[in-house]
């Protein structure tokens, strides 16, 4: 049940949506440059529907094209989270389920876990997701009140709680976070000889910035930030090497996937654990989650419910 911070594999996922939509819109404008001897198609959509949004030479590529590329990958998506969202609104309107601002503040100090403070949280969420605090408090809303909804008939007892916490005690030690610097060269011997000019004095940062293959670190010489001992977007080498460590020290070359890692071990800390109140109600919520019928068949049924359908064809499953 411990949080891991999942905020690259979110953007992963976008980056790749982003990817097979941009490329979808170059294919369209070169295909549609070409010489056409069909007739020309019945202008549809409002006044602003010829608005270019982008250029490509002399090629425009106009708002209805993006919204048509848009629909046609994302369409059947966005329409289901609409609708899931509406009905578990009825729901809870039905029932009197509601989700109270204390619930919100402790699911948002969950997700914040692995964050060095609650501003470069939402700074993050900002920046490399678009999101601002306000819709993440909505979509964090939409979530506990789903959750609530499907355990709302499961009474999870303390014993219950206690029981677990004492059954499963690695997921509940204390965890300590690392402050990493590393410099990525493609071969061993680029790494031995950084390695040792490391040894003469050189400076870390610099050396980092200069040689560094690692184009999301060098310029910062080398900084991985303050790292989860357990981070699964860190290369295992590199945390296993910082961890044997002690503060200032470097090691010696280990391998990676880009070739050959230097790490450096700028400062190490245990991460404070939250309160035993806080710890009992995530177990809680988990376990009766574990208990309710999966999220999406449970989703499904309050769409029969009340009646949800989808009438144009090309957006059903």
């Amino acid at each position: 049940m411990r949080n891991v911070k999942r905020l690259w594999g979110v953007i992963i996922v976008m980056a790749v949506g982003m990817l097979v939509l941009t490329s979808l819109l170059v294919t369209q404008s070169m295909n549609q440059s070409e010489p056409s001897h069909s007739p020309e198609p019945q202008q549809q959509g409002g006044p602003n529907s010829k608005q270019a949004v982008a250029k490509i030479g002399s090629r425009e590529i106009t708002i209805q094209e993006l919204d048509k590329a848009l629909e046609h990958h994302y369409g059947k998506e966005l329409l289901g989270q609409i609708l899931d969202r509406e009905v578990i609104r009825l729901e809870g309107n039905e029932t009197g389920t509601t989700i109270g601002n204390s619930e919100i503040e402790r699911e948002l100090k969950r997700m914040q876990q692995g964050y060095e403070s609650e501003q470069q949280f939402y700074a993050s969420m900002q920046s490399q997701l678009g999101l601002s605090e306000q819709e993440i408090r909505e979509d964090v809303n939409n979530k506990l009140l789903l959750e609530k909804l499907a355990t709302s008939n499961i009474k999870i007892p303390d014993a219950q709680v206690e029981d677990y916490i004492k059954t499963h005690p690695d997921e509940f030690k204390q965890e300590v976070e690392y402050n990493i610097l590393q410099i990525i060269v493609s071969t061993k011997d680029q790494a031995n000889k950084v390695f040792a000019e490391l040894a003469k004095g050189e400076n870390f940062a610099i050396l980092a910035r200069d040689r560094s293959l690692d184009d999301a670190t060098n310029n910062s010489g080398g900084d991985l930030g303050w790292i989860e001992g357990d981070d699964p977007f860190i290369a295992a080498p590199v945390l296993e090497a910082a961890k044997l460590l002690k503060v200032g020290e470097v090691s010696k070359p280990v391998s990676v996937a880009q070739g050959f890692a230097i790490v450096k071990l700028k400062n190490r800390r245990d991460k404070p654990n939250p309160d035993r109140a806080f710890l009992r109600e995530n177990v809680r919520r988990e376990l009766a989650l574990q208990e309710a019928p999966p999220l999406k068949d449970y989703i499904l049924q309050l769409r029969t419910k009340w009646q949800a359908s989808i009438l144009d064809a090309q957006f059903r499953s």
